[in-house]
């Protein structure tokens, strides 16, 4: 591993003369301060300029065997327009070369006999001219480079979707932008770096791997935290490697590793610092990026945990409802997000005693979802007794055992339990905080709903519940309706018959919450038999976006 550092070059002069003499004399004035080649012909020097490449003064003769100088002269502006030309010429030169000076083709002349001084005063400027064109002609370019690059980096950044396309868009721009054989990005984590790797390699590269010195040299700026570029030149392989860390706030997240399978010069200072630059800016995208995408997988994760939390919640509702002779029972619930906290329990007593409850805990989500699953498993103990307590009792010691934990965190339980004795017909109840139960005689469209009003409130605001069951006789064609708040609170479009016309003269279409004044309405509406899934998509028709969970449960006396 070498250390690569450019050397000081002499700035290159040629001379071009068909006589000996004064070729000796130009290169005995200048070879101490400049590179001098000699040419005794333009062929000549044509066949050293394609060796060597463009010199920074050209001096040539006017009368030369093959072709005038400034016929030369006018050549070298075509392939070397940077390069000052000097004219040597005589005073009988003069028309032709007034006509190379208006035309371009030579910055200065001098006359014969010429000094030493004089010669090297006006080289010199040559000289300083030269430089200062190439300076700023490279500013120039490194300034439009640097606007293209950054205007593509940040288009790469604004047109990528994800963290892989991103990281694989900047090492495919950085890598063609700079002419490199290949780009290698390994990411950081921590101070190790993973084996995944973004590459970017050109037609001319076979060999894209990092030899071991490029991969020790990356440990070091690890582990030694020096975020800058290092260059260095691998001569066994004929390739100059280029270290560039891409680190954000002290955080090392990349290295980047450019290669140019060349022995010239591969970077100039300006493109290593112009690298440098890129790689901040970069940095930049690359944290958000992977914050995005760290998001994107806790996301993931947390979309397929809720998958399972809802299969867990669906399997605590699935039930295949008991078949009854002379009852028909229906329920449907539906969950506003992955899962939510309404609940309901269908249950058939060895005894022959129907239960029915439907429960809501306030909020929605998973802190929802646990409580839920807590009450109904609570609720299925309390129905599994050899003699189950009477429904408000049930209550009671519901509260009883999840009280302290739904107050710890502002959390409470509206429930309403039912018991019905198909020989008694005896109807039993007991509601805490929940919305009133329904119940009418068919047919729905001349009947007016009952609404079972013995209510206390919800589970989880008193560490004690003080509870009363109300009670009735069910008589055939009777309907029991069941339902939570999700149901009473979702809007509806008012009937057309009742839309308001605005001043424009057309109809204003209105919103109304259902309330259990609208839901009586739709009840009415709906075609014999009564299908609570009809219901529900009929509700549902005017909420494409469901707020809260909805839950609905219904028993008829045939």
């Amino acid at each position: 591993m070498v250390n690569y550092d450019n050397d000081v070059q002499k700035p290159k002069l040629m001379v071009v003369d068909d006589e000996p003499d004064n070729l000796d004399l130009v290169y005995r004035t200048f070879w101490r301060d400049f590179e001098v080649y000699k040419a005794n012909s333009a062929n000549h020097a044509w066949t050293i300029l394609d060796q060597v490449g463009e010199m920074s003064v050209i001096i040539s003769d006017q009368r030369m065997p093959d072709m005038k100088g400034t016929e030369f002269l006018s050549q070298i502006v075509e392939r070397f327009p940077d390069t000052i030309r000097i004219l040597l010429t005589a005073y009988t030169d003069v028309e032709d070369l007034v006509d190379a000076i208006n035309s371009g083709r030579v910055f200065k002349y001098i006359t014969k006999p010429w000094k030493p001084q004089q010669l090297r005063a006006l080289v010199e400027q040559g000289r300083d001219t030269y430089n200062l064109l190439k300076t700023r002609t490279r500013e120039l370019r490194q300034a439009l480079k640097r606007e293209s690059l950054f205007n593509a980096i940040t288009k790469v950044l604004r047109d990528s979707h994800s963290y892989t396309s991103t990281l694989d868009k900047i090492v495919a721009t950085i890598g063609e932008t700079f002419a490199a054989s290949s780009c290698l990005l390994r990411l950081v984590e921590g101070d190790i770096l993973k084996t995944s790797i973004f590459l970017y390699c050109d037609f001319d590269c076979l060999t894209p791997d990092l030899p071991k010195e490029s991969l020790s040299l990356i440990q070091k700026i690890i582990l030694g935290k020096k975020y800058q570029v290092v260059q260095y030149t691998d001569k066994v392989n004929h390739a100059h490697y280029l270290i560039v860390p891409f680190s954000y706030q002290d955080d090392l997240l990349a290295v980047m590793t450019l290669c140019k399978c060349t022995m010239e010069t591969p970077w100039e200072q300006d493109d290593m610092e112009l690298i440098g630059d890129v790689a901040k800016q970069a940095s930049l995208a690359l944290y958000q990026a992977k914050l995005d995408q760290s998001l994107k997988e806790k996301q993931e994760q947390t979309r397929q945990e809720l998958q399972v939390a809802r299969q867990i919640q669906n399997n605590l509702l699935r039930q295949t409802l008991p078949k009854i002779d002379g009852l028909k029972i229906q329920a449907c619930c539906y969950p506003a997000r992955e899962v939510g906290g309404d609940f309901f329990e269908v249950f058939l007593h060895p005894s022959g005693e129907l239960w029915l409850a439907v429960g809501d805990v306030s909020g929605k989500g998973v802190p929802a979802a646990l409580f839920m699953a807590s009450a109904i498993s609570l609720l299925r103990r309390e129905l599994s007794q050899e003699s189950p307590p009477p429904p408000n009792i049930v209550l009671q010691n519901l509260n009883y055992a999840l009280a302290e934990d739904l107050i710890s965190v502002n959390y409470l339980i509206t429930l309403v339990i039912a018991k019905y004795n198909k020989t008694t017909r005896e109807f039993i109840y007991a509601n805490a905080g929940h919305i009133y139960p329904l119940l009418w005689s068919y047919p729905a469209s001349l009947a007016q709903p009952q609404y079972l009003t013995t209510r206390t409130v919800p589970l989880g605001i008193f560490p004690e519940l003080s509870s009363q069951s109300g009670r009735l006789i069910l008589a055939p064609k009777d309907t029991l309706l069941l339902l939570s708040d999700g149901i009473t609170e979702a809007k509806v479009t008012i009937s057309p018959k009742s839309l308001i016309k605005n001043n424009s003269g057309t109809q204003a279409l209105t919103w109304s919450i259902l309330n259990q004044e609208g839901i009586w309405q739709l009840i009415r509406e709906q075609p014999q038999p009564l299908s609570l899934e009809q219901l529900i998509a009929r509700i549902q028709s005017d909420n494409p976006v469901q707020e809260d969970d909805q839950t609905i449960l219904s028993l008829e006396i045939l």
